[in-house]
């Protein structure tokens, strides 16, 4: 047989060997998180609920889902092991102190100006003429500036400006 005809299964058979192998890696690392799990730390469930560890057996685990409530697990359905900083921002809604971090955003902009002098009030400016005009008082106005534009022409056109 010719070479060219066995390498598309040659690469077949590669392929297949990769994936099966990566595959292998990944439940090899979740068996192992599974065994590493401690009674206290958090975790998360294939099914998508969060609880303490309270027991490790070897098929199975005993969480604590809340006050009272003990619920009892395979160890294959325990989908996550959560650090505490993790589980605590996601259950209890507690945050790491940002003011470790050192960077801190403000909720309004109020910081963001030079002096600490609180603003002026904006009641005691005058308001400013934008040259708006409401359409009723456009139209009433509109025949009194045309004749006063007339009138205004009348007296140019016949001076002359000599200087």
């Amino acid at each position: 047989m010719n070479t060219l005809t066995l390498l598309p299964f040659i690469v077949l058979i590669a392929a297949m060997f990769l994936m099966t192998r990566s595959a292998k890696r990944k439940q090899q690392q979740a068996a192992n998180m599974r065994n590493d799990m401690q009674p206290g730390s958090g975790v998360r469930t294939i099914g998508g609920m969060y609880a303490t560890v309270k027991e490790v057996n070897e098929d199975t685990v005993l969480l604590d889902a809340g006050p009272g409530v003990e619920l009892l697990f395979a160890k294959n359905a325990i989908g996550a092991v959560l650090t505490d900083d993790e589980y605590n921002r996601i259950v209890h809604g507690v945050e790491h102190d940002l003011k470790a971090d050192g960077s801190v955003v403000p909720d309004d902009a109020s910081s963001l100006t030079e002096t600490d002098e609180p603003a002026a009030d904006a009641s005691d400016d005058k308001p400013v003429d934008l040259g708006k005009t409401d359409a009723a008082e456009d139209a009433a106005d509109k025949p009194a500036k045309a004749k006063a534009d007339a009138a205004e022409l009348k007296k140019t056109d016949g001076e002359a400006d000599a200087k």
